[in-house]
């Protein structure tokens, strides 16, 4: 039989501050034993100020021994695992394709592709071992178009539904589900950096890249941390026990991620 979310023992990446740490914080309130990892050492020791009765540790995503000691950590923690959540990820360089640094390249691609890949691969066992499970990646509407000026984090994401569908297939008869949740635009700090360093590149106001981001969804409008955790609580619950392999949008219905347009002086 399925379990509850009270009876979950879960884990969450890049969970200190942001997204992961609103999904931990609601997880841990509905009864779950949480356990979160972030590489920022500072965030994790104002979170667990204010968590106690979630389990923290410092580490990096795309550093397999980091992830081996996590998982370790919360196999003695938590006494094994129903749920991961691979939060974990980063914006990377806004630039095109001809200045990108290659360093910044990899980077991205380490922390938000091999990061899902070395959690999941440390979960995968635990999952078993409880009888089966749930692995949730946090994709992006950047999943499904082309983001101009965001070629490392575009391809990330792509690559995280490959990867969702690939291991709902190879785990799905040991009741093990993998789902992707794809937010548009959150409302935050991040959202805010990204659209600033655009408006840099493009040698123009912020509001104008903001009101563009806008623009690209039939509702016209950001989503709210609030939304996504809903979503995970849906994936997480009984009710969604045959739900697996799946890519699902939070996003107002993005009908594309085209380019800003500036328009150009007479010359």
């Amino acid at each position: 039989m399925a379990k509850e979310i009270k009876e979950m023992r879960i884990a969450v990446t890049g969970a200190a501050s942001g997204i992961g740490s609103v999904i931990a914080n609601e997880l841990s309130s509905l009864g779950a034993r949480v356990a979160i990892c972030d590489k920022n050492a500072e965030r994790v020791q104002a979170f667990t100020a204010d968590h106690e009765d979630i389990f923290t540790s410092v580490g990096n995503v795309s550093n397999e021994t980091d992830v081996i000691d996590f998982f370790s950590n919360v196999e003695a923690k938590l006494g094994g695992l129903d749920a991961l959540i691979n939060n974990a990820g980063i914006a990377g360089p806004t630039t095109n394709l001809e200045e990108f640094n290659f360093a910044d390249w990899q980077e991205t691609i380490s922390v938000n592709l091999n990061g899902a890949f070395l959690c999941s691969k440390e979960a995968i066992p635990m999952l078993r071992a409880s009888g089966g499970g749930s692995i949730i990646n946090i994709g992006s509407t950047s999943s499904f178009f082309g983001t101009p000026l965001r070629s490392a984090y575009s391809a990330t994401k792509w690559a995280l539904i490959g990867l969702t569908k690939t291991w709902a297939m190879e785990y799905g008869h040991e009741n093990i589900r993998v789902n992707a949740i794809c937010p548009g635009s959150v409302n935050g700090p991040r959202i805010e950096r990204v659209i600033n360093k655009e408006a840099d590149e493009r040698d123009t106001d912020p509001s104008v890249v903001k009101e563009a981001y806008l623009n690209q969804t039939s509702m016209q409008t950001f989503i709210d941390p609030e939304e996504i955790v809903g979503m995970v609580k849906y994936l997480l619950s009984p009710i969604a026990q045959k739900v697996s392999g799946q890519a699902i949008a939070i996003d107002g219905h993005t009908e594309s991620l085209s380019q800003v347009r500036i328009p150009r002086e007479d010359s």
